[in-house]
């Protein structure tokens, strides 16, 4: 095995998971995720010794992919139900934190494509406002416009239920 090889295996082993995870957010489909990160990687050790920053390559074209992926007509795309939120809620003890991550994931899913993307990138991956425009290839005041919708969307979709959550706090 090469040193480049080597280097690249390295690369997939530590960065596999946080990429699939970005494409779930991104696409909200386990089976798109994994082809959007299988994808990405295709096309990232081909251009292995060119890329400078292959963990910003890997993010771009895994996000991108899971966004093309949401476009493709219906009749062509795999139905999922995987993300479903159960019917009926879970007991208040340790998994308080699986339910949060339910509701935002319900939430996100609520939410256009491209917003989503933007506000993964922006709170989850922690990008800048320049380097999620670069990883999505739009102007960065689409970026901020994205984000403060998104964000505004994500409020009402939450609202009542973290408004609740706020009164019982004080």
């Amino acid at each position: 095995m090469s040193d480049r090889e080597a280097e690249f295996r390295e690369f997939v082993a530590a960065r596999m998971e946080p990429l699939r995870g970005l494409a779930y957010l991104t696409c909200g489909d386990w089976q798109v995720a994994e082809d959007a990160v299988l994808s990405a990687l295709a096309k990232l050790y081909v251009k292995w010794n060119r890329v400078s920053n292959p963990d910003a390559y890997a993010r771009t074209a895994v996000v991108r992919a899971a966004i093309d992926e949401t476009r493709r007509p219906w009749w062509r795309r795999e139905q999922s139900r995987s993300h479903a939120m159960p019917d009926a809620a879970l007991p208040d003890d340790a998994t308080h934190a699986v339910d949060e991550r339910l509701r935002m994931r319900a939430a996100l899913d609520g939410l256009p494509t491209r917003q989503r993307a933007v506000l993964v990138l922006r709170f989850l991956e922690g990008l800048s406002v320049q380097q999620t425009a670069e990883a999505l290839q739009c102007p960065e005041g689409t970026v901020k416009v994205y984000t403060s919708r998104g964000l505004d969307a994500m409020r009402k979709i939450l609202g009542p239920e973290l408004e609740a959550r706020h009164e019982a706090a004080v």
